[in-house]
Formats: structure tokens, C-alpha cells, sequence
């Protein structure tokens, strides 16, 4: 089932051009997006700066994604009671306002408030930068905006990490902050010029849906603190994990039932009876979760494995970047020759099988070239998702109902990316563990391999001039070492066979959605 879009014979046009508004939102979206991913390495450093422990440092990006959460799916009512335009204005100066505070933060208990009101104001805005590119755009032309929409999404978190070493490495963790400032007062000035409200935006009145707003944000608040706690916590071994997930689940199940029935509601759920939002939502969702999932391995792997840098770490990143830069073009291209649908299978399809190869690679003595190569193929796959999901996700959504519709649907991208980022990293966790005890069996003097390896190593230590009397201990420690390397590189090799099963799964899936080409238009029969 589908909602007809409007009559809409002219589609109005902004008074200035499309491609400079698009440039000018998606940038602001981009600086909010990396700062999702660049404090992550920052917070040994922060921790030292504030005299707090590493596990209370964590809370500077709990609290910021339990705001920035709750925030994203009531961002269209938000729009539509300012203005898209007052609203995306505000969200960017207090951005950039609240990002200079947690610079100038003297505890972590500052930090942690100021990161909230970030969270708070940024939001807003990668959906309103969404919702401004299909106001400006007729469906016809949003597959190119969308590309650009696609760069900042992929980029800005694979570049975070790699910047935020780099700046913590060199200067001083509070310039993560400080470098918003710039970027956040150049892209004030030009929006404040260049971003204008649609004529039927400006006709929207919406009343204050009290109980849907507090389902919502205890819903997805305690689903956040639940999924970015919950392995420092250990799960549902730990009492506050399992209060959070009752409450979660209480949340959103109620927000739902509420939505449905109110007369009012903060979001409309009527954007889910149009099957190609509907499905695109599941891809996206999908999408997300591969994408930050993958985010987080690889950087980790080549730190706590190989022994990287975390600026090194970010290096291996990068070229992926790069790949999804150079082909978006080429994904533009495909879109107007093949069905939308064909083009997600294809992506799926290639993510699947970087990752399902990305397993069969990894080594203990990986070089650096093969771990790039790695995380390109991975990433590369994503340049066929972003663009067409995006594209047959809104092909047939009313204009009305923009705001609802990219408030939605990034929240579910970002939702599921968490996900990602917690399942990931639990799977790390168990795998090992269950590898290091199949492993331990053969750690015994019955076994001549570990006999072997051992007697290399009290050689090497006895030439180094440690006392015979030592050598065997510290040789056993060394033998450990390895063994514990190993089981940790077999876990990551897990982790990516389970991505790309995920991946297929989703292949099927593209096959349901409308016959639809770049152009948003139907396919004749």
C-alpha cells in the first residue's frame, strides 16, 4: 500500500540554488555527524583531563546520543511548530554554542550537561537537512542531492576517529570541540541566506503532544543508555541494564500504541503505510548497523591486535572514504539504466561478500595495505545503498509529510547503527572468550606445537641475557600472549561472517520493493 503523493503540477522552487542550499545544510549535518564518532578516541584523555575514570568518561557519548536520540524522531514536529528554516537555524547555533562550552568544561559532570544540550540541538539536524533537500528537490532530481546527503553520512564517521586522534595526538582533546566553531558560524551565516521555508510548510500548526513526547523520549532514552551501557555494565547480568530495557521496551511500545490512536500525535506513523518508506526503513536500518558495525571493528582490531595507533587506526579508515566518494557518480549512473531495487541487492550483495572474504583474511601478522584493502571493500558496498534507499524510500511520501518522514527514518538508521556498535562489540567479547577456551586445550606441555613454541621463546629470552632460571615463567607468559592474540583475531573473524550473513539475509528483501528507477517513477509495466 501506497499514499499518493499530491497533486503537485509545478513544484516550487527556492529562490536560490538548489545545489548551494544543499551544500550549506549537508555541511552542518556533517560536522554533527563526526562529532558522533571523533570524542570516541578522545576519552582516555578526556578522562585523564577531568581526573575521572574511563568508564565515567563514557557518559559524555551516552548522554549525547540519549539526547541527539530522542531528539531525531521529534524533529518533523519541531519543524513544522518553528519553521524548517528557524528550526534548522537554531539547532545549528546552539550546536556550535554548546560545542564550545564542552571545550571550555572544567569536571566531567559539566561535560556530560553540555553534551546533553549538544545531543539536544544536533538532533535536528541531519533530518531537517533531509527534509530541506526533498522540499527543494522534485523527486525527479533528488538521487544527486542524495549522493551528496551519502557523502557526509559515510565519511563523517569514518573520519572521526582518525581526526579526533590526530587532534588529541597532537593538541589537546578540547579542540574537538573548538573546531566546530568555525565551521559552525560559516554555515549559520550561509544558511541564514540561503535556506527558505516551502509555501506549504508555512500553513502547518501543531499543538504540544505532551504523552507522546514522554513516551518517545522514554523510550528511546532508555534504549540509547541500554545500548551504549550495556557492555560496560555486562548486559543483563546487571540490574540497571534490565530496568533500562523494561523501561525501553514500556516506551516505545506505548509511544506506538499512543501515536496510532491520538488525535495529534508529535509523529505521524501514517508515513509507514506507504510500502516503499516502509521497506526503505528496513534497508536503511540494515544499513546502519553494517556500516557502524564495521566502523568499530576495524579501528579496534588494528589497535588492540595489530597494535595501531589510533591515529594509524584512522588511517586504515580513510580509503574507504575515498571509494564511497568516487563511486556515487557511478552509482548515479546505474540507477537511471537499472531498477532502484537491482541496485540495493547488488550493494547488499557486495557488503556480504567484502565481509564474508574480510573473515577469511585477517592474520595475526596482517599488513597494513590488506587492512586498508579490507575496509575499502567493506565500505565501498555502501555507496549502492545510500543513494537508492534513500531515493525510493521518499519517491511517493507527500510533501506534507517530509518532516515526519526524514525524522523517521534517520532515527532508525542511527538506532540501529548503535545496534551495530553494541552487538559488535559483544560479539568481540563472547567469541573470544569461547575461542580462548577451545584454544586452552592444546596450551599444555602434552602438546608439541605448545612445547615447540615455548622452547623458541626461552631461547630468544636466554639470548637477550635474562637468567636460565626465568626464562621458562616468562616463556609461558609470552606463549599465553599469543594464544590470547589468537582467540582475539578468530572473534573478529566472527564478527564479519555474522555481518555478511546479515547482509544476504537482506538480499531478498530488495525484490519487494516498487519497480522503480533513479527518477522516483514507477517502471511501466
Amino acid at each position: 500500500m501506497s499514499i499518493a503523493p499530491p497533486d503537485n503540477p509545478g513544484h516550487w522552487r527556492p529562490s536560490h540554488n538548489r545545489w548551494a542550499i544543499t551544500i550549506v545544510v549537508t555541511f552542518a549535518a556533517f560536522m554533527e555527524i563526526l562529532d558522533t564518532t571523533i570524542v570516541n578516541v578522545a576519552l582516555p584523555h578526556i578522562a585523564g583531563g577531568l581526573s575521572a575514570s574511563y568508564d565515567e568518561a563514557t557518559w559524555t557519548l551516552t548522554s549525547y546520543l540519549v539526547a541527539n536520540g530522542i531528539v531525531l524522531t521529534i524533529s518533523g514536529w519541531l519543524g513544522a511548530m518553528l519553521g524548517r528554516k528557524r528550526y534548522f537555524l537554531i539547532c545549528l547555533a546552539m550546536f556550535t554554542v554548546w560545542s564550545f562550552f564542552c571545550g571550555t568544561a572544567a569536571s566531567l559532570a559539566q561535560l556530560v550537561v553540555f553534551r546533553v544540550l549538544q545531543g539536544f540541538f544536533g538532533g535536528g539536524l541531519q533530518p531537517t537537512q533531509q527534509a530541506i533537500i526533498l522540499d527543494i528537490f522534485p523527486p525527479e532530481k533528488r538521487a544527486a542531492a542524495f549522493g551528496v546527503t551519502a557523502i557526509a553520512t559515510v565519511v563523517a564517521p569514518v573520519l572521526g576517529p582518525a581526526l579526533g586522534g590526530y587532534i588529541t595526538d597532537t593538541y589537546n582533546w578540547r579542540w574537538i570541540f573548538f573546531i566546530n566553531l568555525p565551521v559552525g558560524i560559516v554555515a549559520v551565516y550561509f544558511a541564514s541566506i540561503l535556506v527558505e521555508d516551502p509555501p506549504w510548510l508555512r500553513r502547518q500548526s501543531r499543538t504540544i503532544d505532551f504523552t507522546g513526547l514522554f513516551l518517545i523520549a522514554l523510550g528511546l532514552g532508555c534504549l540509547q543508555i541500554m545500548l551504549d551501557r550495556g557492555e560496560i555494565e555486562d548486559w543483563f547480568g546487571s540490574r540497571f541494564i534490565q530496568i533500562m530495557a523494561a523501561l525501553a521496551g514500556a516506551g516505545i511500545i506505548g509511544a506506538i500504541g499512543w501515536l496510532l490512536c491520538a488525535r495529534k500525535p508529535v509523529v505521524n506513523l501514517d508515513v509507514f503505510k506507504d510500502w516503499n518508506f516502509a521497506t526503505g526503513c528496513i534497508f536503511i536500518s540494515a544499513t546502519g548497523g553494517t556500516l557502524y558495525a564495521g566502523a568499530v571493528a576495524i579501528p579496534q582490531f588494528a589497535q588492540t591486535v595489530i597494535g595501531y595507533t589510533s591515529t594509524w587506526a584512522g588511517f586504515v579508515m580513510s580509503p574507504g572514504a575515498i571509494a564511497v566518494i568516487l563511486l556515487i557518480p557511478i552509482v548515479g549512473w546505474l540507477m537511471k539504466v537499472l531498477q532502484t531495487r537491482f541496485v540495493i541487492a547488488a550493494g547488499f550483495m557486495f557488503i556480504g561478500l567484502a565481509f564474508f572474504v574480510s573473515s577469511r583474511l585477517l592474520t595475526p601478522d596482517i599488513d597494513f595495505e590488506t587492512l586498508v584493502a579490507i575496509r575499502t571493500a567493506q565500505t565501498a558496498g555502501l555507496a549502492f545503498l545510500f543513494v537508492p534507499i534513500s531515493t525510493v524510500a521518499f519517491a511517493t511520501i507527500p510533501r506534507e509529510l517530509n518532516g515526519d518522514a526524514t525524522a523517521l527514518y534517520t532515527m532508525l538508521r542511527n538506532i540501529f547503527g548503535s545496534v551495530g556498535i553494541s552487538l559488535a562489540s559483544a560479539a568481540i567479547i563472547e567469541r573470544a572468550q569461547v575461542h580462548q577456551a577451545y584454544l586452552a586445550q592444546w596450551a599444555t606441555p602434552m602438546h608439541q606445537a605448545f612445547d615447540e613454541l615455548v622452547a623458541v621463546y626461552q631461547r630468544a629470552l636466554a639470548a637477550m641475557g635474562y637468567a636460565a632460571g626465568a626464562t621458562h615463567e616468562m616463556a609461558l607468559g609470552r606463549a599465553y600472549q599469543v594464544y590470547q592474540r589468537q582467540a582475539e583475531l578468530l572473534a573478529y573473524s566472527d564478527l564479519f561472517y555474522y555481518v555478511a550473513l546479515v547482509a544476504f539475509a537482506v538480499v531478498p528483501l530488495c525484490f519487494l520493493l516498487s519497480k522503480v528507477k533513479g527518477s522516483g517513477a514507477p517502471v511501466a509495466h
